[in-house]
């Protein structure tokens, strides 16, 4: 399903703290006009974790809605199963075309813990 290549997108900010929409779209289609297959919005090395739930998901939306060919694979991890979860069924309801995913961290489940989670 993801083949090629594949951009960690950055989220960019606004002066006041906001998510930049517009410098969020004209980084998709750059990202797009220089051949790049998967869009990942949201991913576990970025700014994921400083967003609060709301920002998380609008820039998923965002990416999603402007993106014409490559596809999106949206950062939904969480040391939360919970949380996880719900990002991931957003991210799916949004219309992202897959979902990254992290062990937890911070905290060392066992092996059936990690099976659970994921």
């Amino acid at each position: 399903m993801f083949a090629g290549t594949g951009t960690a997108l950055v989220t960019p900010f606004a002066k006041d703290g906001s998510i930049d929409e517009e410098a969020l779209r004209r980084l998709v289609n750059f990202q797009e006009d220089n051949g790049v297959d998967v869009l990942i919005p949201c991913g576990s090395t970025g700014e994921s974790a400083m967003l609060s739930l709301e920002e998380h998901l609008h820039v998923i939306s965002i990416v999603v809605d402007e993106a014409k060919r490559a596809k999106v694979l949206a950062g939904a991890g969480s040391n939360c199963t919970s949380e996880a979860v719900s990002l991931s069924r957003k991210a799916h309801d949004l219309g992202a075309d897959g979902i990254l995913s992290i062990s937890p961290y911070c905290v060392k489940p066992t092996q059936e813990g990690l099976y659970q989670h994921f």
